[in-house]
C-alpha cells in the first residue's frame, strides 16, 4: 500500500472518494472546487499509493477498478466517522423545520405505507412534506448520487457499492387468481400453474424471473407471460375477469382487501427465495440528523407493521 502508513492525507482520502463516485477527473474536480490538473495530478498520487490504476478508460468513459470498488465502502466508513468528530451528534431541534423528503420507492412500499410514514414523521415535525417517486429503469445510484432522492425503499440489486443500505422486512410471494379459478379446484402443483397464461411484473421490462428459473430448472416446465405490468396493484385490477394467475409479493395481498376484489391468493408450489426490502441513501447524508431521523422512522414503520404482522424483519 506504498507509504500511505507514513502519514495520512485526508485530502487524498477524499480526493479518492469523489474520483470513484463520480468516475470522472472532470467531475471529481468540480465536486471538490479544484482545477482539473490538480485532481489528475492528485489521481497520479494515488495510484502510486495504493498502486492501483483506481480509474482506468473504458470506450469513452472511466470506470473505477475492482480495487477501487472494493475499498469504497470502507472509505466512506472512514470518511462519516471523521466527519463525526469534527460535528459532534446534537439534539435536532424541529422548530421551524420544514423538511420535503423525495423517496424512489416500490409500489409495493407506497401502497402500504407512505400515508403511516408521514403521520409518523409529522409527530415530530407537522410540517414535513413526502412526494414519492416510483422506480423506473435507471440507476437509482445516480439519482441518490445526485440528490435527485434522498432515499431508496426497494429491492433492486443495481445499487453501486458506496451506497449504504439497511435492510427493514422479507416478503414472499404467493399466488393471486379469481375467486372459483379452475386452477383451485384440484393440487396446485408446478405442472397445473404453467397450465395457464401468467401476469409479470417488471418496472425493467423482464418476462422472466425467478420463478421462471426454478420451473425451467428444476421442472423443465415453462410458464407463458402473456401480460407484462410495472405495478403490482395494477395487476391485481381486472384479474377477477380473467383466467390469469398473477404472483404478488405478500405485502401487497396483505395490504389489499382480495375478498373485495373478487380474488383468492394461494402459496406457490414452488420454493422462492424471500425479497429483501430495504432502504439505501448516499454517504454524504449518513451523519446528517434530519436525515437520520427519516430511516429512523423508516424503520420504526415498516418493522412495527411487519412485526405485527408475523413477518420476518
Amino acid at each position: 500500500m506504498g507509504n500511505i502508513t507514513s502519514g495520512y492525507d485526508l485530502n487524498l482520502l477524499k480526493a479518492m472518494n469523489a474520483l470513484v463516485e463520480e468516475a470522472s477527473v472532470t467531475g471529481a474536480a468540480a465536486r471538490l472546487q479544484v482545477s482539473a490538473a490538480t485532481m489528475s495530478r492528485t489521481l497520479s498520487r494515488l495510484r502510486e499509493t495504493f498502486r492501483d490504476a483506481i480509474l482506468v478508460q473504458s470506450g469513452r468513459h472511466m470506470v473505477p477498478t475492482p480495487r477501487a470498488l472494493q475499498m469504497q465502502p470502507r472509505l466512506n466508513q472512514i470518511l462519516a466517522a471523521i466527519g463525526d468528530l469534527y460535528h459532534p451528534r446534537r439534539e435536532l431541534d424541529f422548530t421551524g423545520l420544514a423538511p420535503i423528503f423525495r423517496i424512489r420507492a416500490a409500489d409495493v412500499v407506497i401502497g402500504p405505507y407512505a400515508e403511516a410514514l408521514l403521520r409518523a414523521l409529522r409527530v415530530d415535525c407537522p410540517a414535513t412534506t413526502l412526494i414519492f417517486t416510483a422506480e423506473s429503469s435507471s440507476d437509482d445510484s445516480d439519482f441518490l448520487r445526485q440528490e435527485g432522492i434522498d432515499l431508496y425503499i426497494g429491492a433492486t440489486a443495481f445499487l453501486r457499492p458506496e451506497i449504504m443500505r439497511r435492510n427493514l422486512f422479507e416478503t414472499r410471494f404467493r399466488g393471486v387468481v379469481r375467486a372459483g379459478h379452475p386452477l383451485l379446484l384440484g393440487d396446485i402443483t408446478p405442472q397445473t400453474l404453467v397450465t395457464y397464461d401468467h401476469i409479470a411484473v417488471s418496472r425493467r421490462g423482464r418476462r422472466r424471473g425467478p420463478i421462471d428459473e426454478i420451473l425451467s430448472d428444476q421442472y423443465g416446465l415453462t410458464r407463458n407471460v402473456a401480460l407484462l405490468l410495472t405495478s403490482f396493484y395494477a395487476a391485481l385490477q381486472g384479474l377477477s375477469q380473467t383466467d390469469l394467475v398473477l404472483s404478488v409479493p405478500d405485502i401487497v395481498i396483505d395490504a389489499s382487501r382480495l375478498d373485495r376484489l373478487g380474488l383468492f391468493a394461494f402459496p406457490l408450489p414452488i420454493e422462492l427465495d424471500p425479497v429483501t426490502i430495504f432502504q439505501a441513501w448516499h454517504p454524504r447524508h449518513e451523519n446528517d440528523l434530519i436525515h437520520q431521523w427519516l430511516r429512523r422512522t423508516v424503520m420504526q414503520v415498516m418493522c412495527r407493521s411487519h412485526v405485527a404482522r408475523g413477518s420476518t424483519v
